[in-house]
């Protein structure tokens, strides 16, 4: 079976006025009569890509795609040093997410995303179980800070040349502290230059965390347009020195609200970024969960983890 379904377009899109002058783009293809279903993108900050679309049967799925606030087609982009960061928050996520549903009319959607989509569902999923129907996270993530500081540091103790390269994109006052902190206000700096670099110091420590992954493709963060990175790096750093604005283990600490929400977590055994214990914790907290580990595929993912994703969408989509 092949691991995803033929390329398809939107047959509807539109911007949606979610206020604090923030518009957000939000795309549907596949069956306007179809399963609902909604697909939550990573980063923050990735944007939604075309290859999510393929993830789902076009013939049973109503695919639902957005861009969440500064990243992908929303306005305004946060590579735009004039965007204001106070209205990007994890709670204005969530609102969107809410503001959606309604726009699109959808009573209940089934959620789909990974890494800091799967906190970013987890979080709406705790607050509106009634609105969910099923869940598939593959790469899970609860972002929570000591997550982000194993990201950010821990991780180092397999990179340590690339860690120290990458603490040395902060000012020397900074290097002893929060070193992603210090990122977000460097991303903040008025001189283009100094954005630029930091934004390249960024994407080389990501890419250097996944690049001992056997079957992802390299370099897949740096590989992208210059406001794309960007976007994607003053948000991470903006959402992660603030912890995603998340009490500290509250979605693990909360997963018993997904009572009755039927889940499939699959995740890399060889994620080192985000290691296979929170995906294990979550199984163990949400009653309604199945975990399925990936021998070959890290945060990147594998032929094997998409597999498991298209099938674990199919049956919840043909129920």
């Amino acid at each position: 079976m092949a691991v995803s379904y033929p390329p398809i377009g939107p047959y509807d899109q539109g911007m949606l006025d979610v206020g604090d002058g923030n518009l957000v783009y939000w795309e549907v293809c596949g069956n306007p009569d179809g399963k609902p279903a909604l697909v939550v993108h990573g980063g923050p900050g990735s944007g939604c890509s075309t290859g999510a679309r393929q993830a789902f049967d076009p013939d049973r799925c109503r695919i639902i795609l957005f861009d969440q606030r500064g990243c992908g087609r929303s306005m305004p982009h946060a590579s735009d040093p004039a965007t204001d960061m106070r209205f990007n928050t994890t709670e204005h996520l969530l609102a969107d997410i809410e503001q959606l549903r309604e726009h699109l009319h959808v009573d209940c959607w089934l959620l789909f995303g990974g890494s800091w989509g799967s906190t970013l569902i987890l979080a709406y999923a705790e607050r509106h179980p009634d609105r969910v129907s099923q869940i598939v996270i593959p790469a899970v993530t609860t972002s929570r800070r000591s997550e982000i500081d194993w990201l950010y540091r821990g991780v180092g103790r397999f990179f340590p040349e690339e860690w120290h390269r990458f603490a040395a994109g902060v000012p020397e006052a900074d290097r002893g502290g929060d070193v992603v902190a210090a990122y977000a206000r460097v991303m903040e700096d008025p001189d283009p230059d100094v954005r630029a670099k930091a934004v390249i110091d960024w994407m080389t420590w990501e890419d250097a965390v996944v690049s001992l992954e056997p079957n992802g493709k390299p370099n897949p963060y740096s590989d992208r347009p210059p406001a794309a990175m960007l976007a994607f790096v003053r948000i991470c750093a903006h959402y992660f020195a603030h912890g995603a604005w998340l009490e500290e283990g509250a979605l693990l600490r909360d997963a018993g609200r997904l009572a009755g929400i039927t889940g499939v977590l699959i995740h890399g055994r060889l994620d080192l970024g985000s290691p296979l214990g929170t995906a294990w914790e979550l199984a163990r907290a949400w009653p309604d969960a199945q975990l399925v580990v990936i021998g070959d595929s890290g945060h990147t993912g594998s032929d094997a983890m998409r597999t498991q994703v298209r099938e674990a969408l199919d049956r919840f989509v043909r129920q």
